[in-house]
């Protein structure tokens, strides 16, 4: 059997991670089973799948890596079969019309649910059924004329050839009607796997009240492509070993349904950037320099006059550091400007003592002659202080750190005084003296 799987979203202007993991697993199935995989924009309700919110879910797929074997499907354009089908269906007394609205409103078509009870076999969750006494007639055109989402959707699949269906388990219910339409349209009944909801900590439907939760959120926040698919993949499915970072072709070859969760997946937004770090720092130096760039730029902090071999110094340095590409300004602002603010929790922990300030003083007249400014002269010049005055390597560190950065943590203090340089190092020094002397107990 040659499988075509689909990613089918219905367009609102945001694409929620619940339904882009549906996608990536579609996508992971077929390239896995070397199959197709097709695209199909349920763009029936015309107030809210405007041409804008379509193009944000081709962008979502596209910064995703997650492309079509065929040129997509609207659903908007496709009424004239449905409604063919819904005619057979009727013909052949599978479906009836029935009055649903006030005088003049005209006749709905409601599906004729089979006597017998429905059962399928679901990838996932093994085999479910669901009594006849359980399930009711519905309707499938409404008294305007349109289809509804469950004959839409069977009979695109249809027409689409569609051989596995995976979606999340909030359609399971659908799926009842699904089967049995699927039947009196005579078609083969596709396999059915269905995903676990994605959760937050209490256990509930994960939503925008929790956190980011739409795919444009996290690429705005700084989160990489492959990190998202990476950690969306395993929202729900495990190789069977320890590993986590993964590369896409490995996805691919080790992706099966049989190792899909049937429980709840809960979003762990510390470990997505965990990862996304772990991608960062796997990046190409230059691309990732890149964006650094443009995070300046947007945040007004570039300017033209900026080293251009400092600059790639500075972000080499940061790489290994930051989680999100969106970190890097916070983070690196002292290295570009004066003008950087003091984390004033630091500020306590680490300056507001006496015995501080007499340590930055003894550390600013060693540095003012030091020559030459490097990482292993400054961390020599720094030990050396401390050993003369019985004072532990830290108590100098941490107050200088402060003093030239703002920031009680970086990167490591002797790279960051070298990359400062000399001059710039003994003015913030000069600079946190004064300003901290008087506050200092």
């Amino acid at each position: 059997m040659s499988i075509r799987t689909r990613f089918a979203p219905s367009p609102t202007g945001h694409v929620h991670i619940g339904n882009m993991r549906a996608a990536i697993y579609n996508w992971l199935f077929a390239r896995h089973h070397g199959g197709t995989f097709l695209v199909r924009i349920e763009d029936t309700d015309r107030e809210r799948s405007t041409p804008e919110a379509i193009q944000t879910v081709f962008d979502a797929m596209s910064w995703l890596g997650i492309e079509a074997d065929e040129e997509p499907v609207y659903q908007s354009t496709r009424q004239d079969a449905q409604l063919a089908a819904v005619r057979d269906l009727v013909e052949r007394g599978l479906a009836y019309e029935t009055d649903k609205g006030s005088e003049g409103q005209g006749h709905a078509i409601v599906f004729k649910m089979p006597e017998e009870s429905i059962t399928f076999h679901d990838e996932i969750k093994g085999d479910l059924t669901k009594s006849r006494d359980d399930m009711k007639d519905f309707v499938i055109v409404r008294s305007n004329g349109t289809p509804v989402f469950h004959l839409a959707n069977v009979q695109d699949d249809i027409a689409m050839g569609v051989t596995h269906v995976i979606r999340g388990d909030d359609h399971i219910e659908n799926t009842y009607r699904h089967v049995a339409l699927y039947r009196a349209l005579g078609a083969e009944v596709p396999r059915f796997a269905h995903l676990p909801m994605i959760v937050n900590h209490q256990g509930k439907p994960y939503s925008k009240r929790d956190g980011d939760a739409f795919v444009g959120d996290f690429r705005d926040q700084g989160i990489l492509p492959d990190a998202l698919f990476n950690y969306l993949v395993l929202l729900g499915w495990s190789p069977g070993d320890d590993r986590e970072v993964m590369t896409r072709d490995e996805l691919i070859g080790l992706f099966s349904l049989d190792r899909v969760k049937s429980s709840p997946a809960q979003m762990d937004l510390k470990k997505l950037e965990w990862m996304n770090g772990e991608y960062i720092r796997a990046w190409p130096e230059d691309a990732f320099h890149e964006a650094c760039r443009r995070q300046m730029v947007e945040h007004g902090l570039w300017r033209d006059d900026i080293d251009e071999s400092y600059f790639k110094q500075v972000a080499s340095l940061m790489q290994a550091r930051v989680k999100r590409i969106s970190e890097f300004v916070d983070a690196a602002t002292y290295f570009f400007s004066e003008e950087y603010a003091f984390d004033e929790k630091a500020v306590r922990k680490r300056l507001n003592k006496a015995e501080a300030i007499d340590g930055l003083r003894m550390l600013r007249e060693r540095y003012a002659t030091l020559d030459p400014f490097t990482e292993e002269a400054t961390e020599e010049a720094l030990r050396t202080l401390a050993e003369e005055n019985e004072g532990k390597t830290a108590s100098f560190v941490h107050p200088a750190r402060v003093a030239v950065s703002g920031l009680g943590g970086g990167p490591g203090l002797f790279e960051m005084l070298a990359l400062l340089g000399r001059d710039r190092v003994v003015q913030r020094l000069d600079r946190a003296i004064e300003k901290y002397s008087d506050t200092s107990t």
